[in-house]
């Protein structure tokens, strides 16, 4: 859209001793057309001819042309990233996890349900906060559990093909022909090796870090307790919350209410009555369950042909994403608790009573876990690398450490693998970026 900007100066003014002219100017805004713009671009022309021959002019016209952004025809709102962003922080071990929902948040609703329950009001939830099953999110936890599976299966193929390097001390992991030399090892006994990683060969463990959580039969029945948390089931985190989201698996079974829980502040008044847990699993097939797992993944998967390591690398990153969109999407609902010191997470209304926690300042808490509510990346680890442009080239330096990026080990995996990279990681590798030369390092500022 073109605009024209008409001055014209006000009738009352007064030029000065030196053939300027002061006066009061009125702003108007117009629209015009392609050739009333033209007209007026040769007028402006030659008005600043006239101008620089210091010819007075009393009343001139001021012209811009400004040409709206034009929109999506689609009505979509085009998300932009910026150019880089910083590397993510390494929290401290000796300090608890930040809160992810602001602590006045969580004492304000606190107060609100305890001046509830005095005045004997029932707490209002709505599913799944009362027991009951949200109907648009089913699809989403099947699509979830899918795309876990193609993940898993793709993770082991592509461990075939592309090497990679894990640390023997602490959770590094490098996706290149061998191990970098980037100083920042900080497992035991790293002072000896001066913070250089002690490469290993990978598997797929630390490209997809295993969160497991304690199956329920009924969240909202009896709590895990230490006694008895043998005879509960470890699974993969993202499986119990597609399960619990409605996925009915017959080796894990879940109770389905028809009727609400009734609270009333903290306390549970109504849940229907405690059911004991059918126990179909032990006579089931161990060879469905596997599926599920991370667990000897790569003796299960053979070598994938080379001219099909592209497409199984791109159909690994979309099931990815798609795991990442459909758990955020179902934690926003579904509640997660994790341990605000250690990497422990559990699946339901609240934590469980197991004594297991042996981070900061576990001997005050006699073993249990600082339960919180848990994020995407505690659930879904990405376990960052750094991005390596030459995987066969030499490998990384401590003194050119700030100028390379990093992404998550399975974009970089899929990447190295011919996959094309989603336009959100592309900050963190900071692509745009030239690597100099060591002795050239010292001479940026």
């Amino acid at each position: 859209m073109l605009q024209q900007l008409s001055a014209v100066p006000s009738t009352s003014w007064n030029p000065s001793p030196k053939g300027l002219c002061l006066g009061i100017m009125e702003f108007k805004s117009l629209q015009m057309s392609a050739l009333d713009s033209e007209k007026l671009r040769l007028k402006l022309q030659f008005g600043l001819q006239k101008l620089q021959k210091g010819i007075p002019t009393i009343s001139r016209t001021i012209l811009y042309a400004r040409q709206k952004p034009q929109k999506d025809p689609t009505g979509k709102k085009q998300q932009s990233y910026p150019q880089n962003v910083d590397l993510p922080p390494i929290l401290p071990k000796k300090k608890k996890k930040p809160y992810p929902i602001p602590f006045m948040l969580i004492k304000k609703a606190a107060r609100r349900d305890k001046k509830l329950a005095e005045m004997g009001i029932e707490k209002p939830l709505e599913p799944p906060k009362n027991g009951l099953l949200v109907p648009d999110l089913i699809p989403v936890a099947h699509e979830v559990l899918d795309a876990w599976k193609v993940l898993i299966k793709g993770v082991a193929q592509l461990l075939h093909v592309i090497p990679v390097y894990g640390c023997s001390a602490c959770s590094e992991v490098h996706v290149a022909h061998a191990g970098h030399h980037i100083q920042d090892c900080l497992g035991p006994t790293s002072d000896k090796r001066q913070s250089f990683h002690a490469w290993i060969k990978g598997s797929i463990n630390d490209v997809l870090v295993p969160i497991e959580s304690y199956h329920l039969y009924d969240p909202f029945g009896r709590r895990i307790k230490h006694e008895t948390r043998f005879d509960y089931d470890r699974i993969p985190a993202v499986v119990e919350l597609c399960i619990q989201a409605g996925v009915d698996i017959p080796e894990y079974p879940s109770r389905r209410r028809t009727k609400p829980v009734r609270m009333l502040g903290k306390k549970v008044i109504d849940r229907g009555g405690f059911v004991e847990e059918p126990t179909p699993w032990r006579s089931a097939n161990p060879s469905t369950l596997i599926d599920f797992d991370t667990y000897r993944a790569c003796e299960r998967f053979s070598p994938p042909l080379l001219e099909d390591v592209p497409k199984i690398a791109q159909e690994t990153v979309d099931a990815y994403e798609i795991v990442r969109w459909g758990v955020r999407k179902l934690m926003r609902k579904y509640t997660v608790k994790a341990c605000g010191y250690c990497s422990e997470v559990h699946v339901g209304p609240w934590g469980h009573n197991v004594k297991l926690c042996g981070e900061y300042k576990h001997q005050w808490r006699d073993g249990k876990h600082g339960w919180q509510d848990a994020t995407v990346e505690e659930v879904i680890p990405p376990n960052y690398a750094w991005h390596v442009r030459d995987p066969k080239g030499p490998p990384l330096k401590s003194a050119l450490k700030k100028f390379y990026g990093k992404a998550p080990a399975v974009v970089e995996m899929c990447m190295q693998a011919g996959a094309r990279i989603p336009e959100k990681y592309k900050p963190m590798m900071r692509l745009d970026i030239i690597i100099p030369e060591t002795d050239e390092a010292k001479l940026i500022a």
